[in-house]
């Protein structure tokens, strides 16, 4: 179990500097940090909004596989779809029923990029951003890119209000603004914690659009 933590520990703050580590845990989304590479694919990091969202610790949840937050009724082909988007190291935008601690169902708009290592091009962790949503979408779409822009467009109006309403309360666009200016002060070669950003850019910047659109 020793070794298994400091693996965990290893991936996480052997890949991103002091800086960009104390960034993202000021970060107020929910959001989780995963590495493929490992064992059981297990969450390496997890926000405290993500925590708070969820009703678990920190320990809980470092070294565990996502299906935890799964339940009964889970989309089984929803959970294929991450599975495979995984496997085919791209991104994903899906809407999905989770569950917190106390067993609460709730649905969420689930989007996965993955990040790259710097210097070989490999994916070393995939970031899973969940915006919470107020009820169950009309229609259950999904979209995928490989670079994370190519995502899911729902043409209901009905389905802009619930999903993207919600967004605007959960989602502050001033959140990243500090991680910029930390990046700022990185080396310019230091493209894995860049990657890390731009990830978090790209989904921040779709969920804008839609609620300015």
């Amino acid at each position: 179990m020793e070794s298994q933590v400091g693996l965990i520990e290893q991936s996480f703050h052997s890949s991103y500097s002091f800086c960009v580590r104390e960034a993202l845990d000021e970060l107020p989304d929910n959001f989780t940090i995963t590495d493929p590479c490992m064992s059981g694919h297990p969450i390496v990091f997890a926000s405290h909004g993500f925590l708070k969202m969820t009703g678990y610790t920190e320990t809980e949840v470092i070294g565990q596989n996502g299906r935890i937050f799964q339940g009964p009724g889970t989309s089984r082909r929803s959970v294929m779809e991450i599975r495979e988007a995984i496997r085919e190291e791209r991104a994903i935008q899906i809407h999905l029923l989770n569950y917190r601690k106390d067993g609460t169902p709730f649905w969420m708009l689930f989007h996965m990029c993955p990040v790259f290592n710097k210097e070989d091009g490999r994916v070393i962790h995939f970031v899973g951003v969940q915006v919470p949503i107020l009820r169950k979408p009309r229609r259950l779409g999904s979209g995928s890119g490989r670079n994370g822009v190519d995502l899911c467009e729902e043409g209901s109006t009905g389905m802009h209000d619930v999903v993207y309403g919600s967004c605007r309360r959960e989602v502050c666009s001033d959140s990243l603004l500090e991680l910029d200016h930390v990046l700022a002060r990185e080396s310019p070669v230091d493209t894995t914690n860049r990657g890390l950003f731009y990830h978090f850019q790209v989904y921040r910047f779709f969920i804008l659009q839609k609620l300015t659109s």
